[in-house]
This record gives C-alpha cells, structure tokens and sequence, in this order.
C-alpha cells in the first residue's frame, strides 16, 4: 500500500468540528487549515496520511454525527489534493471510523477496536465483533485495520500481559497491524516493549504508534515495522500548532539515511 517496508503514517489532526467543545464556529476554516496541513505532509514526504479528529477533546464512545459528517465533508474538499494513501480515525468510535472509510474511499483505518477501558471520561467498551461486522456489510473487504494494542492513556480493565493480550486479538481480530502507544500523544514507546510484542505477533505488522521524532526514529524503525507521527511534524513540536514542513523534512531525512543504509 505504501510502497515502503516500513512506512511513516503522518496524522492529520482536524480541529475541532461542530458539537465539539473546542469549536469556533468555522467549518471553512478547519477546512482551510486541514488543507495546509495536508500539502506539508506530503511536500515533506510521508508516505501515507491518516485523517484524525484529534481536537473533539474530550473523545465520544459514540461520535456526533455533525462531527463525523465534518469530517467526511473535509476530506471531500480535499480528495483531490490527496497523493498518497490516507486512512482515517474517529478517535475511540471504532464504528464510525468504519463508515467515515465507506463513506471517503480511505484505504485503512486505525483506532481502538477491541478491549475494554477506565480513564479519565469513565469506562468504554470497544464492541469489536460489531465493528467488523459492520465493515463486512459495508462491502469493505480491502480496507486494512490498524489496531491500538493499548490505549495511550486511559488503563486496559483485565489485568493481563501485552504480549497474551496481542496473541488473543490477532487470533480473534485478525488485524492488520498492532499499534503500540505510550502514555500519551508525542510520547515515546519503549523499543524494548515493541520487539517483545513482535515477539508474540507472528507475522502481524507492529507499529510505534506515538513519540516518534527526528532523533529517535531510527531506533523505532529499527524495532518496529514502521510507525504513525503526529505532534512531533508540528511547529515547535506542540501538539496544538499546525503542521510545521521542514520539521517533516527534517524527520522524514533521517528516514532515507536509513532506508538508504538497510538497502545497501
């Protein structure tokens, strides 16, 4: 799909949408801003995009229509810019994410599909077996999954280890990929829990799923088979500010050095 043994997956983080409590009332501008964040990930040369609504703080177990409509209407507006493939992620509403990808063409998903969680918006249920069998009615046999193995910061509820936990979703799950998480966005995965979850993971895809930058991303690709990047591409590196070009530039350098060095 990528056309790379280990991609680099940028996030496009929206702003927040309408019924979002971070809303300011101008959809033509999330727009617009989504936009300028779309041309400075791929000017720096990621290799696949995945459209999240990242700023619908704090996350819905069930989206708000208006919310996922303005995403569906933004990647509209968009489709034609789009040059690489893109997914998307209704952030903790694994259905709607399923329906977004009908309803835009995108080639992948990512979110949190299976497990059961207690945090900070109180507990979810992740309802896979309804997930999966909704994207079977939707015809969407080759839409690949990327799943999170934990969520980055609200605690999985059966007491369990990792590795157990990756065995069991992929034998009943069947995901496409595992993505691991530290403890929030922009923060970093230990490279020694990636290579023990690749351990247990056969042939399943394993990637870092957060803290990834310029001076650690060799060491992550290193462990894992490529990974999804988001605060780091910002301004500044602050999740808040918008996709800052030449630190995609500077991130994505460090990537060819290694590709360069793994193909020689």
């Amino acid at each position: 799909m990528f056309g790379q043994e280990k991609p680099v997956i940028a996030l496009l983080h929206i702003r927040a949408l309408p019924g979002d409590p971070l809303y300011e009332g101008d959809l033509e501008d999330v727009a617009a801003q989504a936009g300028q964040d779309l041309r400075a990930l791929q000017d720096g040369g990621v290799d696949g995009v995945l459209f999240s609504n990242e700023f619908s703080m704090p996350y819905q177990q069930k989206t708000d229509i208006a919310a996922v409509s303005a995403m569906a209407y933004i990647i509209g507006r968009l489709k034609k810019e789009i040059k690489l493939p893109f997914g998307v992620d209704v952030i903790t509403d694994g259905a709607s994410a399923i329906d977004l990808a009908a309803a835009t063409g995108a080639q992948f998903v990512r979110g949190i599909f299976t497990g059961a969680y207690v945090g900070d918006c109180g507990i979810f249920n992740t309802y896979v077996s309804e997930v999966l069998r909704r994207k079977k009615a939707l015809g969407l046999d080759k839409l690949r999954m990327l799943y999170f193995l934990n969520c980055e910061s609200d605690a999985y509820m059966a007491h369990r280890e990792w590795e157990h936990v990756a065995k069991s979703v992929i034998f009943n799950c069947a995901p496409d990929v595992l993505c691991i998480s530290g403890p929030g966005a922009g923060e970093p995965v230990s490279s020694e829990w990636i290579r023990k979850i690749k351990a247990s993971a056969g042939k399943v895809p394993v990637f870092a799923n957060t803290g990834c930058n310029a001076s650690n991303v060799v060491e992550k690709l290193e462990a894992a088979d490529g990974c999804c990047v988001g605060t780091t591409f910002k301004k500044d590196g602050v999740f808040a500010n918008p996709v800052d070009k030449n630190r995609v530039l500077e991130f994505m350098e460090q990537v060819h050095k290694y590709r360069e060095k793994e193909n020689q």
